[in-house]
């Protein structure tokens, strides 16, 4: 998961089932031609299931050593199965900078006609980025974005300060009429901007609620061991709270374990990102977890539309323009026991 780039918050937001959706063109002048819908057909070529034009989609990500980032790895996979026009080239991946250019300097080689990227690190994967960009290879950078636009065709990804002003909000909703509410923060690794960037987004959510104070922070590694290491230690420190907002559900799986181990349920608890463990917690309604903020992996799939799209020049469903657009962020949605079952098929394990 990644920085957002500076432009995205004004850029469009956009969901998965968008980019592969008819087109909906509905501009009107008194100089256009009567049947609207046949000349927007004809001026605008949109991407659809109808197969086109082969196209082959080099794909390159850090290793999967996070639910998240196997699912982004399947979502790419089984959104390229779709197309009986597409070929996708993956590698193996790695979160060694130097064995990631390689691997991106294969499917350079090879002459892939589009390139989808989720860097393990996206400041020092730029240059690789521009290598294909120079090399006639458009590239969709996925997440992490690379340190210059001149590297990516497009960038998509998620929105790491919507994330915390999202569950923010969600947390000052519940609590807006308990006098000296208290909350606590599990975040990510400090040293990322994207860990940051949420709690900014969650602190800038609770100025709104004066009622609330956030009476401690913790930061762990986006892990089951360190979620549960990290957790107990607020507990420890934290008697008595009322809400707990945890940035990723990897960690909080292992924060859950330390609640239960403490005996505690005196508070409702909020994780990021939208694994499937959490939402059937979320389902099942007997566990602190009431909500989870995406952060979504289907973003690899709507990677893999805009990469069809490039190498087929079209634009997309929904949009009037003739090419894709440059930024694509996507919305992160709570997830509660009332919807539930809409985001279910989105968790990843």
């Amino acid at each position: 998961m990644a920085r957002t780039p500076a432009t995205s918050r004004r850029a469009l937001l956009f969901g998965t089932a968008a980019v592969s959706a008819g087109a909906l063109l509905t501009a009107c002048t008194s100089n256009e031609p009567k049947n609207q819908d046949q000349a927007a057909d004809n001026a605008v070529p949109v991407a659809d299931d109808k197969p086109g034009k082969q196209v082959t989609i080099g794909f390159a990500g850090p290793q999967a050593d996070h639910g998240w980032l196997n699912a982004i790895n399947d979502n790419a996979k089984s959104r390229a199965k779709k197309y009986s026009d597409v070929t996708l080239e993956i590698t193996e991946g790695s979160n060694d900078t130097a064995a990631q250019i390689g691997q991106i300097q294969t499917l350079i080689n090879k002459k892939v006609d589009v390139l989808v990227i989720l860097p393990a690190d996206g400041k020092a994967l730029t240059q690789v980025g521009l290598q294909a960009m120079r090399a006639g290879i458009p590239v969709i950078n996925l997440d992490r974005v690379f340190a210059s636009p001149q590297a990516y065709r497009c960038w998509i990804g998620g929105d790491n300060y919507g994330m915390g002003l999202n569950a923010g909000h969600y947390i000052g909703e519940q609590l807006k009429d308990k006098k000296n509410a208290k909350v606590v923060e599990l975040a990510g690794l400090d040293n990322l901007e994207l860990t940051q960037q949420r709690t900014k987004g969650f602190d800038d959510a609770l100025k709104n609620y004066p009622n609330i104070r956030k009476v401690a922070r913790q930061a762990a590694d986006f892990t089951v061991e360190s979620g549960q290491a990290k957790m107990a230690q607020l507990l420890q420190a934290q008697s008595n709270f009322d809400a707990l907002w945890n940035h990723d559900d990897d960690q909080g799986v292992g924060a859950l374990r330390a609640i239960d181990q403490a005996g505690r349920d005196d508070f409702l608890m909020v994780g990021g990102a939208g694994a499937k463990s959490a939402m059937d917690a979320i389902k099942s309604g007997d566990s602190v977890l009431k909500a989870t903020v995406l952060y979504p992996p289907t973003m690899a799939a709507s990677a893999i539309d805009l990469a069809r799209a490039l190498g087929q020049s079209k634009g997309v469903g929904g949009l009037a323009e003739f090419e894709i657009p440059s930024s694509l962020t996507l919305y992160s949605a709570v997830v509660t026991k009332d919807n539930v079952d809409q985001y279910l098929p989105t968790g990843f394990i």
